[in-house]
């Protein structure tokens, strides 16, 4: 028997979400839940439809989980925990400073309805969560390093845009090549915000903007780009959507450390991704993370969990005698 999913909202994530269900075989997308008039969303799956959120709870007997795709600033501390009263849930709230009280939160409404739910599902948070956690636990005495990239930030590419005079605009996150090379020989640098990553601009403006004011405005952004070294290219709009139009993104986490009597010897673990799509990556580590929570919830479990509190297993469609024949 198919595991019955909902998609709640259709961006990028939930198109993103409807594709990662159609290669697991053991899943079936069985709703896509919009606040837009469901007359004016078009899905990819024939066999799913398409109802107004308002509809959900009326379907809570046809949805064996929901996975919430809106955004982690204004629609996930609302809907995550709204939806755990009647659904298994799984998010990917990514406000790293609010996982703690997102988490209490989903976690009082699932255990008080019965259910599992199952936050910060992503790369990061997510799969970088874990081999930060898996890194520590092994090397004990040691030191962390995350580098973002190179790809596209969405939330520093909405920033771009807000600024007046201009028409669209991409921004890249980059690692410095140099900071990378230092934490990959062991030399356990201090590295300051600046030292770690460059942001790079592709900006299209309006006909007669202030160039010169637009590209200061961005440069001296607090929170975004002031404490970076930030170069910003004009371009046209034609040059945006040829060369700009995908989100592409990836990153590394390495842990140093050292192990024997004396600290004598010197090791480096590495985790690293590089995604042609960051929503559609994200949304293939959720299914994975839908299917855990499936089967959490059937053996009795109830209540928040992250990724920490996942067994690998919960994963995958493979079964432990197959997982321990091709995979172990």
């Amino acid at each position: 028997m198919s595991i019955r999913i909902g998609i709640m909202g259709y961006g990028n994530l939930g198109r993103g979400v409807e594709c990662a269900v159609k290669h697991n075989p053991d899943l079936e997308l069985t709703a896509v839940f919009t606040r837009r008039d469901p007359d004016t969303v078009k899905i990819l799956t024939e066999t799913a439809k398409v109802c107004h959120v308002d509809e959900a709870e009326s379907m809570k007997d046809e949805i064996d989980v929901l996975i919430i795709c809106g955004g982690s600033a204004t629609d996930l501390p609302v809907q995550t925990p709204k939806f755990a009263q009647w659904f298994n849930v799984v998010d990917s709230f990514d406000t790293h400073a609010k996982i703690p009280e997102h988490f209490a939160n989903v976690d009082k409404t699932a255990k008080e309805s019965g259910h599992v739910g199952i936050i910060s599902v992503g790369w990061d948070p997510g799969m970088f969560s874990l081999n930060r956690m898996y890194a520590n636990a092994i090397l004990t005495n040691g030191k962390d390093y995350t580098f973002w990239g190179k790809g596209v930030s969405q939330g520093h590419s909405d920033a771009i845009r807000r600024i007046e005079g201009v028409k669209d605009g991409k921004q890249y996150t980059i690692p410095v090549e140099a900071a990378l090379e230092a934490v990959r020989n062991g030399e356990n640098p201090e590295l300051t915000t600046r030292e770690k990553h460059t942001r790079e601009c592709f900006v299209v403006a309006e006909e007669g903007a202030d160039l010169a004011r637009i590209e200061n405005e961005i440069k001296t952004m607090p929170n975004y780009f002031a404490d970076y070294d930030t170069t910003v290219h004009f371009i046209t709009e034609e040059e945006l959507k040829r060369d700009h139009s995908g989100i592409p993104h990836g990153g590394f986490v390495i842990r140093t450390g050292s192990t024997g009597w004396n600290d004598e010897n010197k090791h480096v673990i590495e985790y690293s991704l590089k995604l042609d799509s960051n929503p559609e990556f994200t949304s293939s580590v959720i299914v994975a993370y839908a299917r855990a929570a499936y089967r959490m919830y059937k053996e009795g479990q109830k209540g928040c969990k992250t990724v920490f509190d996942v067994a690998p297993a919960y994963l995958s469609a493979l079964d432990g005698a197959e997982l321990r024949k091709h995979l172990l």
